[in-house]
């Protein structure tokens, strides 16, 4: 949260100069409160498992969050009772007309179909176009990351040799500090990736409204941004559970039509048997705060009537 401090403090100068978050007196006296309004449009097959990874990182702040689930109408999800989804999330029809302060879209794992191929593509495409109008800010995640690279500014994804799954080595720099969703940051700092797709830098770097602010030599483009902080792609798996990379290589260890690939920089000594190093939990909570503080919470509309096409 940010520090309250009088108008004309010296420090507030010194301390704006550092990118530290201040927030003066006539600012704080002005503000106007209430709960921040989430849509997580849930994707990934193992829904409560998801459900829990994403709330467990939004509930470390203080401010307080009204979340609304939504599923797509046009798949059938198989690894999930419908009495859950009847009892817990709500469809686009259900939605539309309603406007939220952000949104957040989960990976899915369809990543080596072409995105016209995936069965709710076309509702896809219609929520995303749906959030220009409807929501302040957008957290894409994965999957998510490349369709909504791909909708907005024609971004392709490509096929990789191997999966890349494991915990990578990322960075940034000085200058891609100033955004303020990397607050906090170390210059290195480790995140998991478990996909078999990718995006291209050069192709990213082509497109004037977007940024990239952190990347991996191994695992390429982590976190873009669009200039204007309207959507925020990752395409990696900040939310993932110490053990999520060890069930996914164990259950593809079990199917004979995958070639398993173990997961790197994961197992101690690389030894699948031995203890899991868990090195992204701190910048996880830290890029889901940022987003929530900086690029939701103190810049969207007390009222969300007045939304305008972002």
């Amino acid at each position: 949260m940010p520090i309250k401090i009088p108008d004309n403090l010296p420090a507030k100068k010194i301390l704006t100069k550092e990118n530290i978050f201040v927030m003066d007196e006539t600012r704080a006296s002005t503000q106007k409160i209430r709960p921040l309004k989430l849509l997580i449009l849930n994707i990934m097959p193992t829904k409560v498992v998801t459900e829990t990874q994403l709330l467990r990182l939004l509930s470390n702040s203080p401010l307080q969050i009204e979340v609304d689930w939504m599923h797509m109408e046009s798949h059938e999800s198989k690894n999930v009772s419908k009495e859950h989804l009847l009892a817990f999330y709500k469809t686009f029809n259900e939605i539309k007309d309603n406007k939220y302060d952000g949104l957040i879209i989960t990976g899915a794992p369809v990543e080596k179909l072409k995105f016209e191929d995936v069965d709710y593509w076309d509702e896809m495409t219609e929520i995303l176009e749906w959030s220009k109008t409807h929501v302040f800010s957008s957290f894409f995640i994965c999957w998510a990351a490349q369709a909504a690279l791909h909708y907005f500014y024609g971004v392709s994804k490509h096929l990789l040799e191997h999966k890349l799954t494991g915990v990578y080595l990322h960075h940034t720099n000085v200058e891609k500090m100033k955004r303020k969703i990397l607050r906090g940051f170390d210059y290195q700092f480790y995140a998991p990736h478990s996909r078999y797709t990718t995006v291209s830098k050069e192709d990213i770097e082509k497109i004037k409204e977007l940024d990239i602010l952190a990347e991996s030599k191994e695992a390429g483009v982590y976190i873009v941004a669009s200039k204007d902080g309207s959507r925020f792609f990752v395409t990696g798996h900040p939310e993932y559970d110490p053990d999520t990379l060890d069930k996914e290589y164990r259950r593809d260890l079990n199917n004979p039509n995958i070639v398993s690939e173990m997961p790197k920089n994961y197992y101690l000594n690389d030894d699948c048997k031995g203890e899991i190093q868990v090195k992204w939990r701190s910048h996880a909570y830290l890029i889901f705060s940022n987003w929530l503080n900086y690029y939701v919470y103190q810049q969207t509309p007390y009222n969300l009537e007045e939304l305008k096409e972002r």
